[in-house]
């Protein structure tokens, strides 16, 4: 699986439009999704239906030939794939990155108060300030 055609793929917000419509039901058909497509860019059926092969040639499409219409259907795995070697680990940091930030605003704040974690379960928040 080439990691820079699924992102390539992605990138697109048609393509995007069409996964999303995957994801909220698969096995629709060429009209259906160009009626979907239309219905907010104007594009041709030959204009979907190469996108259609572009999610394909990236594994995030496959299809079912039913008679003679073409069923498609969403693959995950791929987006799985970039989730866990992309996005996860980026995320991870950023949620750390974010607890680190928020900690040093807080400390840094002009007015000298900073909320410390309670002793214990239950416990009211202490403060900096002196009480009145």
């Amino acid at each position: 699986m080439d990691d820079d055609l699924v992102f390539k793929a992605m990138a697109d917000p048609v393509r995007r439009m069409l996964l999303d419509a995957l994801f909220e039901r698969d096995g629709r058909t060429l009209g259906e999704l160009e009626t979907l497509v239309n219905a907010h860019v104007e594009m041709t059926r030959f204009g979907v239906a190469k996108h259609l092969r572009l999610l394909e040639q990236a594994t995030l499409v496959t299809t079912v030939k039913q008679g003679r219409e073409k069923r498609h259907f969403l693959n995950v795995v791929p987006i799985q794939r970039i989730h866990e070697r992309w996005i996860g680990k980026y995320a991870e940091r950023a949620g750390i990155a974010s607890v680190l930030l928020d900690l040093k605003s807080r400390l840094e704040s002009p007015s000298g108060q900073h909320d410390t974690p309670p002793d214990r379960e239950g416990d009211q928040p202490r403060t900096t300030e002196e009480p009145p």
